[in-house]
């Protein structure tokens, strides 16, 4: 796949990016460069390897999906000027 100058300012104006000629040009070179590198990794043979989060074996920390209040509501709070049983006390705005 290669990106000319008209692709790039599609995208460009797609984007709502403000590009020059200059720049449109410059663009040009950098996405076919990008593009191209895309195209040699798709040349590699991945067949039986596995996705990894990381090079090096590790297990994911996980915490248990437990619902609580985190136990501050009290901290929370305390610095509101009007406040009654950890919740806060606004003017009513609706009649």
């Amino acid at each position: 796949m290669s990106v000319d100058i008209s692709t790039v300012k599609r995208v460009a104006h797609l984007a709502r990016i403000a590009v020059s000629e200059d720049d449109a040009a410059r663009m040009t070179g950098q996405l076919n460069a990008i593009l191209g590198f895309v195209e040699q990794l798709n040349e590699v043979n991945v067949n039986g390897v596995e996705p990894m989060t990381s090079v090096t074996p590790m297990a994911m920390k996980k915490r248990p999906d437990v619902v609580d209040d985190g136990g501050k509501a009290a901290d929370i709070v305390a610095n509101a000027p009007i406040h009654e049983e950890n919740f806060f006390v606004v003017p009513k705005v609706v009649e």
